[in-house]
C-alpha cells in the first residue's frame, strides 16, 4: 500500500459518468437516496462564500509565519474553521504531531516492517469491513496495524477505524494519519482507548456534570429517569462524532480539538425530554438536521450557548469523576 494515495472523492475525470460523481460527496462518502440538490446547492453557495474569506486570511497568516503559534488570534481563526487545504499542516502544528514525526524519523515504516502481532491483524481486518461502508477505500490497514503495535497498552479498539479513515480524508498521508493519531489517544484522549477505558467513562460522567451546572433542567430529567450517560453519548465520544454528525461538521469540531484539547467534544446543546424513549429521541435529533447541516452556525452555537468551559474546572470535575470511577470499580476491602 502506497504511503500517499490519490482522494477520488475530489474530483471526477472527464470519462467518469457525471452521474457517479454526483452519488458521493467532495470526501467520497454516497449520498442517500432522499438527497436535496437543490438545499444542497444553496447551502453550499453560502458555505463556499465564508470558506473563500477565511482561506484568504488564513493564506494571510501562514505567509507570516514560520511556526505555529498558541494565541488568541489562531484560535480565533481555529473556531472559525481551518480551511480543507491547511488541515493537515494545521492539525500536526497544534497537536505536536509534527514535533513527534520530525523526532522519530522511519520510526512509521520501521514498525510496519517488523514481525506483528496476528491478533491485532486479525481484529483490524475484521472491523475495516464495517468502516465507512459508502465510502471510497481508505489504507486504514496499514495505520491501524502500526499504531496497535506502537502503543500496546491500547493495541486496537472499535472506534479508532473511524478517527483513522477521517485522518486520512484529511492528510492522504499514512505517516502523517498515524502521528495524528498517536497525539490523539497518547495526549489529546489519554485512556480513551485503552482495555478499562477509563478516560472515557470520566468525560461522560463530565458531561454529566456539566449538564448539572449549566443545564439543570435536562439533568433533572435525566437523574430522574435514571438515565446512563454512556447509554447516549458514548458513541458521540468514541467515535468523536464520526458517523454522527455531517463530516464538515466534524472536521470543524476536530479543527478545535487538535488545536485546544479534549473540552471541544463537551460543547453540544441537550434538549429536554419527558421519559427514556423521548430522551433517546432526542439525542438523536441533536445531531441531524439544518442546525448540524451548517457547520458555521453550529460553531458559533456551541461556542456561545453553554457559556464558558474553563481547562480549570474541566480538570477540577476530571479529577472528581475519576476519583469516583475507580472508587466503584476498586471498592475498599473489610
Amino acid at each position: 500500500m502506497e504511503k500517499h494515495f490519490n482522494d477520488q472523492s475530489t474530483e471526477c475525470s472527464a470519462s467518469s459518468d457525471s452521474k457517479d460523481c454526483q452519488r458521493v460527496d467532495q470526501y467520497g462518502f454516497e449520498r442517500s437516496e432522499d438527497f436535496s440538490y437543490e438545499s444542497y446547492e444553496d447551502q453550499m453557495s453560502k458555505h463556499l462564500a465564508v470558506v473563500t474569506r477565511r482561506s484568504k486570511k488564513w493564506s494571510k497568516l501562514l505567509q507570516r509565519t514560520v511556526k505555529l503559534e498558541k494565541n488568541v488570534k489562531v484560535k480565533r481563526y481555529v473556531r472559525k474553521g481551518v480551511p480543507f487545504e491547511n488541515r493537515t499542516q494545521i492539525w500536526m502544528a497544534a497537536s505536536g504531531a509534527q514535533d513527534q514525526l520530525e523526532r522519530n524519523p522511519g520510526c512509521y515504516h520501521s514498525i510496519l516492517k517488523a514481525e506483528h502481532d496476528p491478533n491485532i491483524e486479525e481484529v483490524i481486518h475484521a472491523n475495516m469491513q464495517r468502516t465507512f461502508p459508502d465510502n471510497i477505500q481508505f489504507p486504514l490497514f496499514n495505520v491501524l496495524l502500526a499504531y496497535g503495535h506502537h502503543n500496546k497498552d491500547v493495541g486496537y479498539c472499535q472506534g479508532m477505524n473511524f478517527i483513522d479513515g477521517y485522518l486520512l480524508i484529511i492528510t492522504k498521508d499514512e505517516e502523517k494519519s498515524f502521528w495524528l493519531m498517536d497525539a490523539l489517544l497518547g495526549k489529546i484522549l489519554p485512556d480513551y482507548y485503552t482495555p478499562t477505558m477509563l478516560g472515557l467513562k470520566m468525560d461522560q460522567e463530565v458531561l454529566g456534570e456539566l449538564v448539572r451546572m449549566k443545564i439543570p433542567a435536562v439533568w433533572q430529567v435525566m437523574n430522574r429517569h435514571d438515565v446512563m450517560w454512556t447509554l447516549v453519548v458514548s458513541r458521540w465520544f468514541i467515535c468523536l462524532y464520526v458517523d454522527i454528525l455531517p463530516v464538515e461538521t466534524v472536521l470543524r469540531i476536530w479543527d478545535c480539538l487538535f488545536y485546544e484539547g479534549s473540552k471541544i467534544l463537551y460543547r453540544n446543546l441537550i434538549s429536554q425530554a419527558q421519559g427514556l424513549p423521548e430522551i433517546c429521541e432526542h439525542f438523536k435529533q441533536i445531531t441531524h438536521g439544518e442546525y448540524v447541516e451548517d457547520c458555521h452556525t453550529f460553531m458559533q452555537k456551541i461556542f456561545m450557548e453553554p457559556g464558558g468551559l474553563s481547562t480549570a474546572t474541566i480538570t477540577k470535575l476530571r479529577k472528581m469523576c475519576r476519583n469516583r470511577i475507580s472508587s466503584a470499580q476498586n471498592p475498599p476491602s473489610h
